[in-house]
């Protein structure tokens, strides 16, 4: 008895198992078509879900960085600085969620 992916939920389940355990999917009456398109819906989600985070980073770095510039805050005040905090996490987390999805396209 070995240990496989399930091709829904990518989680770990017997090669003898008829269903997955964790996401109730079909093996047994599931053909390779089906899988392969299971696999496929969840690598398009994956995606969505990546370059959706990459758009909530971008607005918070717009956000931090229009509130640095036009909050009418001193560079000494705390919402200053806060706004640029907000600004930098919104920039480094655009940018690991783009590197992110070049390797999702890749792997492809």
């Amino acid at each position: 008895m070995a240990v496989v992916d399930c091709p829904s939920c990518s989680k770990k389940i017997s090669d003898k198992a008829k269903s997955c355990q964790h996401c109730d999917f079909n093996l047994g009456n599931a053909s390779q078509e089906d899988i392969a398109r299971k696999q496929n819906l969840n690598k398009y989600l994956k995606k969505q879900n990546v370059q959706t985070q990459s758009m909530v980073a971008m607005l918070l770095f717009v956000a931090g960085f229009g509130f640095m510039y036009w909050g009418g805050a001193a560079p000494d005040d705390l919402q200053y600085k806060l706004a640029v905090a907000v600004a930098i996490l919104g920039f480094v987390w655009y940018i690991v969620n783009r590197v992110r999805l070049v390797f999702l396209k890749r792997s492809d």
